[in-house]
């Protein structure tokens, strides 16, 4: 009989353990690469701002509509002329160590972002002057000129908040080990391995976090992502193939997530730093060629399975500044050919295409490649590593390089860095005063139809000199097991885990 209780007593004690390791939940998300720096002001990937979503709160965040709601700021209110924005603070905030979030701290990171060196932040908030505190809870933004999309690039990483006190001792090496003032805390961070954070106990919307720990694993093949998720070593996955699709929904294990997103797919064409002085960088009509020799609609059913949406701006045909008067054009063989008699050049025209190593990437390049080549061109596919493609495009090393930008909510972060006179992602090197200007001007302004109309006219320039071929526009595609609920998608295509549970 003692033998009995015993053994009972042992029993009940492994099965309360076990429920006690049960309830210690862990999502485990699925990445495409591994982000670069975790500091806000310096990084410039876009899986790095999936992971930025769990810890590092914005002033300002964005809906499924597009509407910027609050985050760390409750409100925002701008002058009659443009030029000074006064935030009201979200009381009782703190960061991971400890330090409370008040003005000084939103003085101090914007600053930072503002200053720091080699900060990639500084051209989004370039007009911004100098900041005020007005007291604990309201800063003022006192900016050089109207900026009009200031409140949009504080929903993105130039409203991350940092600690102070953490930022000062660790300066350049901030990013080591992150504080921020998001629903979970940096612990580790082993590169090309994992990241792994813990739910933050002082989080101010702590209610409203369920899950313990995240763990985030980049894995570069997306069909070896999908076979993690579906063997259980993955609960999430981002950047899911088009192709697979089909099989995700047909699981009922996993759920798929999705929407349009901001960014686009094109491609750059070194117009002004292309040292072989090629043909497509000497004659707008031959980029035109190019241009009509592509089939946008037979790239979109052929490589994503008519899934995204073919497009031909800096914006999606949903997105409310997209220029109805200048539609995707069809594919137009016969006008290419022309384009190129009229430039006067000899075919087969050479070209290198850069392309960064991703499958779905090349197989778009692929495809370019056989249609361009019915109209003259000779399309040398080089494959290159992202990051590796980066530099060569910023050195100009290459004719043509076909790339997928993420995308900003404001129209502005999708054209001025790419389309502005010596701005740092002018990869193309393209320079238009016309078309500066007409940034410059649609930054003056707030109203949406006077910024349109500002954009149309810029839009027809820029269709004409093709320094940028807009190809497609992809969807978010998020495939997670069915466990997980709450998950919803913004067309940012970031991870937000508030609200997440996982059964």
């Amino acid at each position: 009989m003692n033998f009995l209780r015993v053994a009972t007593l042992t029993t009940a004690l492994l099965l309360s353990l076990g429920c006690g390791v049960q309830a210690q939940t862990t999502l485990r998300i699925g990445l495409g690469e591994d982000p670069d720096i975790l500091d806000p002001t310096l990084a410039r990937t876009y899986v790095g701002r999936i992971v930025f979503a769990a810890f590092c709160d914005k002033l300002f965040d964005i809906d499924e509509k597009l509407n910027i709601v609050p985050q760390l700021a409750l409100s925002h209110e701008t002058s009659g002329d443009g030029k000074e924005v006064t935030i009201k603070l979200r009381p009782g905030v703190k960061f991971h160590d400890g330090e409370p979030f008040d003005a000084e701290a939103a003085k101090y990171s914007l600053e930072r972002h503002l200053n720091f060196p080699a900060s990639f932040r500084k051209p989004e908030i370039a007009s911004l002057d100098h900041v005020e505190v007005v007291d604990p809870l309201t800063v003022k933004l006192i900016l050089k000129n109207p900026y009009s999309p200031l409140v949009a690039q504080l929903a993105d990483r130039a409203g991350m908040m940092v600690s102070p006190k953490a930022a000062k001792e660790a300066g350049d090496k901030f990013g080591l080990k992150p504080v921020c003032a998001g629903p979970y805390k940096f612990v580790e961070r082993v590169q090309q391995d994992r990241m792994v954070f813990e739910k933050f106990a002082d989080y101010w919307n702590k209610d409203n976090v369920f899950i313990d720990r995240l763990v985030y694993q980049p894995i570069v093949d997306a069909t070896v992502r999908l076979a993690n998720l579906k063997s259980g070593g993955l609960d999430l996955i981002e950047r899911l193939l088009a192709t697979d699709i089909k099989d995700v929904r047909a699981d009922s294990r996993l759920k798929l997530s999705s929407a349009l997103w901001l960014g686009y797919m094109g491609i750059t064409l070194n117009i002004g730093n292309d040292k072989n002085k090629g043909p497509l960088s000497q004659s707008a009509k031959v980029r035109q060629a190019l241009d009509f020799a592509i089939d946008r609609e037979a790239i979109n059913q052929v490589v994503y399975n008519g899934e995204f949406v073919a497009g031909n701006q800096w914006v999606n045909p949903e997105h409310p500044y997209y220029q109805k008067a200048f539609p995707v054009r069809p594919r137009d063989l016969a006008k290419a050919k022309a384009l190129l008699k009229e430039a006067g050049v000899t075919t087969p025209i050479t070209v290198d295409l850069m392309v960064p190593q991703d499958p779905e990437t090349q197989a778009v390049a692929q495809v370019i490649q056989s249609m361009a080549s019915e109209a003259g061109f000779d399309m040398k596919i080089r494959v290159t590593e992202f990051a590796t493609s980066l530099k060569q495009a910023e050195a100009g090393e290459y004719q043509a390089y076909l790339l997928n930008w993420s995308g900003r909510l404001d129209p502005d972060g999708n054209a001025y860095v790419f389309l502005k006179s010596k701005a740092p992602q002018n990869y193309s090197a393209y320079l238009n005063t016309d078309v500066d200007k007409a940034m410059d001007d649609a930054r003056m302004v707030s109203d949406l139809g006077q910024r349109k109309a500002i954009y149309e006219k810029m839009t027809k320039q820029v269709i004409e000199d093709e320094p940028i071929i807009y190809i497609s526009h992809r969807k978010v595609l998020i495939a997670h097991t069915a466990r997980l609920e709450g998950y919803r998608q913004m067309p940012d295509g970031l991870v937000r885990v508030i609200g997440l549970k996982l059964k």
